[in-house]
């Protein structure tokens, strides 16, 4: 898939906000500073698409742009630690609970994992609920430039190893790098074919 126009279209604080189902939908969630903003910038082409921040937290609405006119990007609040109150981050998790079950369009959840730490298992209790929900969803490694390819293969050994825990199978991965545009391809072409079926 070429990219030829990413454009903001506009922030929700509910899902009966959100712009009209009228287009396939893919939504990217991860924990607070996983790169996520890093990652849609990469994937777009356009620097800055995403706010890029170092302070985690900083997405707090449902976040829709329009992509090639087709499909819709959406960029949604980070689960886990963030500096918000216990009450806010409540109020996320039921924003998000509400979009992705709710949501008619949504073709796949990107559920960002950074590969440079252990299994987190606020990534594993996420990933759970979308599989007991009957989300579909996908796992994208992140910041993989940022380790050798030794570690780099140990520390998704130990995702494996726990994934396989609870799934009789490996979800569906990607191994990204913002800086390297590593994954760029993969994930595109994933969308395109998954376009391909909302359209028959």
């Amino acid at each position: 898939m070429k990219i030829t126009s990413a454009v903001y279209l506009k922030s929700s604080a509910r899902t009966d906000q959100c712009p009209k189902p009228d287009k396939p939908e893919f939504a990217f969630i991860g924990r607070s500073n996983v790169g996520k903003s890093s990652l849609i910038n990469m994937l777009t082409g356009y620097s800055g698409l995403a706010k890029v921040s170092a302070r985690p937290g900083k997405t707090q609405l449902i976040n829709h742009f329009t992509i090639n006119e087709s499909w819709y990007l959406v960029d949604l609040p980070g689960y886990g630690y963030a500096k918000v109150s216990k009450d806010k981050r409540t109020e996320f998790d039921r924003m998000i609970s509400h979009y992705i079950t709710t949501r008619p369009n949504l073709m796949n959840v990107f559920v960002l994992m950074d590969i440079r730490i252990p299994p987190q298992e606020s990534d594993m209790n996420f990933i759970a609920k979308l599989g007991a929900k009957n989300i579909v969803f996908s796992i994208v490694f992140t910041k993989c430039d940022k380790l050798g390819t030794t570690t780099l293969n140990k520390n998704f050994e130990l995702y494996k190893k726990r994934l396989l825990e609870d799934w009789e199978e490996l979800p569906l991965h990607f191994f990204s790098s913002a800086e390297e545009k590593t994954g760029r391809k993969e994930i595109l072409n994933f969308i395109s074919d998954t376009i391909k079926l909302y359209n028959q």
